[in-house]
């Protein structure tokens, strides 16, 4: 038997521990899978708490909030975004993201990204511990995305994707079990911004939401055990100022929530004592997401993380970026849900028409797996207004 069956959990939990659980409470993973699905991919959100439904729409709304799209001033954008993750732990875990969208006409435009994570290499051997050489598990996400505008201040948005998640090597066949895993996912999205006047200046005032990953369950194994995708629900606010021509300040807000199944409370014998049974389907999981943690609806809300940030243009060529990433440390009933919370800081600089943004996690290395994380975001702009900020 390979060890590489023992090494895949660890990897699997250096993903899952970082964004489900930095408290100190008793560890309980929830039945989801791919949840690299959920990590930031961009600077400029992450820098701004990990918030960007509602923000000023570019390229990477293939992420965010896909409606945006249609509010894009340029023909054709590109971005790539590297993240270098866990490098405190890991020397070799990486998330890259590729993002475009084109600009039909006025109103349609459509979207397409890849999203892949490298889990660095793996050390397989056999049950002597002789080498059988090494192995680079990784999964992927294509998605392609369509955004209509209904009037001047309305979008809407349809995604549709597909998954592969792939943690099985070929090397010496002799007990290796499980396959990799496939699954496809969609989304909705929604994008309403208004031009208005606040405290006499001119202000743009923003609502977004976007439900991604609903899709079919993923399984790894022969047995046919099969996991919900990280079904995920944003809903966020932004408004920007221009206080005058040189000077643009944005605060957002993102609250954002998984739509999957809370695990309940067991006993010894596996009965349920607390919470209800997460062996459901998919639209089942997701209505009862709302209702289904064994604490009731206090614990429901402690399920929610809170993304608040701020963004500062000059002249709109260099950008400041602050935000805060907040997850309730006190949910005794979910603690996988809880307890992770950092500052993030970034800047961006934008010459003719390419934009460079980094972000950075200040979090303390003694209490998070993901301090001093950095991104790296190159976009550019083709065709059209090359000011993506301005409206």
């Amino acid at each position: 038997m390979k060890f590489f069956s023992f090494q895949i959990p660890i990897l699997l939990a250096c993903i899952l521990l970082p964004m489900l659980v930095m408290s100190q409470t008793t560890v309980v993973i929830p039945n989801t899978e791919v949840p690299f699905l959920n990590l930031t991919p961009d600077s400029r959100s992450g820098a701004m708490g990990e918030a960007g439904v509602a923000i000023s729409p570019d390229v990477n709304a293939n992420y965010w909030n896909p409606s945006k799209l249609a509010f894009l001033t340029n023909d054709n954008d590109v971005s790539l975004s590297y993240s270098p993750w866990l490098r405190s732990l890991v020397p070799d875990i990486s998330l890259s993201y590729l993002s475009y969208a084109h600009k039909i006409d006025d109103r349609n435009s459509i979207g397409a990204s890849l999203r892949y994570f490298n889990y660095g290499s793996v050390a397989l051997t056999d049950a002597s511990a002789n080498s059988l050489g090494t192995y680079t598990p990784s999964e992927f996400q294509i998605n392609g995305s369509f955004a209509r505008k209904f009037g001047d201040e309305l979008s809407l948005g349809l995604t549709a994707g597909f998954i592969h998640s792939s943690f099985t090597s070929s090397a010496g066949s002799t007990g290796q079990t499980g396959s990799p895993g496939n699954a496809v996912s969609a989304g909705v999205s929604l994008f309403y911004t208004k031009q208005t006047q606040e405290f006499g200046d001119d202000a743009i005032f923003s609502f977004g939401t976007n439900i991604s990953n609903i899709g079919s369950k993923i399984s790894y194994s022969a047995d046919g055990t099969k996991y919900f995708l990280p079904t995920n629900l944003k809903i966020g606010v932004a408004n920007t100022w221009n206080l005058d021509d040189y000077n643009q300040v944005t605060l957002t807000v993102d609250f954002n929530k998984l739509l999957t199944p809370t695990p309940p409370v067991r006993d010894g014998s596996g009965n349920i004592i607390s919470g209800k049974d997460d062996n459901i389907s998919v639209p089942s999981g997701i209505f009862s997401s709302f209702s289904d943690a064994p604490g009731g609806f206090s614990s429901e809300l402690h399920e929610i993380t809170i993304s608040p940030g701020f963004e500062y243009w000059y002249n709109q060529l260099f950008a400041i970026r602050a935000g805060y990433f907040y997850e309730n440390a006190n949910n005794p009933d979910n603690p996988y849900k809880g307890g992770s919370h950092y500052l993030t800081l970034g800047a961006g600089f934008k010459y003719n028409d390419y934009n460079f943004d980094f972000s950075y996690i200040a979090a303390s290395q003694q209490s998070s797996p993901l301090a001093n994380t950095i991104r790296f975001t190159l976009i550019a702009n083709f065709g059209g207004e090359s000011n993506q900020h301005k409206k």
